[in-house]
């Protein structure tokens, strides 16, 4: 599902910014998938914690396979999202999820999540209504979760247009290649770029993060 907000980003992006404008006409065609699951947005995003995307995808697939029925993946190595439930996570054996590739914080983290979705089910229903630092604040008292995999949630879970996640490595290295010759910018650089997206900042986050790798980045 492509975010409802994605074709007037475009239009707004390349006016603003020359550099992002060529990047995003690099890739006509493409857009953003939201998966309009919480649940499995937030543990393909707990997967690709302090990894590269492509190890991430690799973990993922495995874990896609241990836990769901069918042993066919998709090419994209998404997944079904109906077997990717917090009931199915909360009683799958650590050891198992460990042979998928998660480190054992990871397989906690997950566990955690799962929980929190099986104990919490009424304060979830209210997500799509809360703001973005509202969910933030909710999502990073479970326990492995921080401000990065809140954000990538609301980017890919909830379609949120303005997020500029600051601690992605991705999002940074993009910046840096594109608008420094690769050489590390300050903070402040990095956050006057940003404001040049706005209020379109997950679109052109998403588009550092394409012309950054092989694979479209997806949560």
């Amino acid at each position: 599902m492509t975010p409802t907000y994605w074709d007037e980003a475009k239009i707004a992006l390349k006016k603003r910014d020359k550099t992002l404008g060529k990047i995003i006409g690099s890739y006509r065609g493409e857009t953003m998938a939201l998966r309009g699951d919480a649940f499995f947005t937030l543990a393909r995003s707990i997967t690709g914690q302090q990894i590269s995307v492509k190890a991430a995808d690799s973990v993922w697939k495995k874990l896609v396979a241990a836990v769901t029925p069918s042993p066919t993946l998709p090419p994209n190595g998404g997944g079904r999202s109906k077997v990717m439930t917090p009931e199915i996570i909360a009683n799958t054996d650590s050891v198992i999820l460990r042979g998928c590739g998660l480190s054992t914080r990871k397989v906690l983290y997950l566990h955690a999540l799962a929980n929190h979705f099986l104990e919490n089910k009424k304060l979830i229903k209210r997500w799509p209504a809360m703001t973005d630092q509202e969910i933030i604040a909710e999502l990073t008292s479970i326990h492995g979760i921080g401000r990065w995999t809140a954000e990538m949630f609301l980017i890919f879970g909830l379609g949120r247009p303005d997020v500029f996640p600051l601690a992605d490595l991705g999002l940074l290295k993009g910046i840096y290649r594109h608008y420094n010759k690769g050489e590390k910018l300050p903070l402040a650089e990095v956050i006057a770029i940003g404001e040049r997206w706005q209020p379109f900042r997950s679109a052109g986050t998403w588009y550092m993060w394409r012309a950054l790798d092989p694979v479209p980045v997806a949560y």
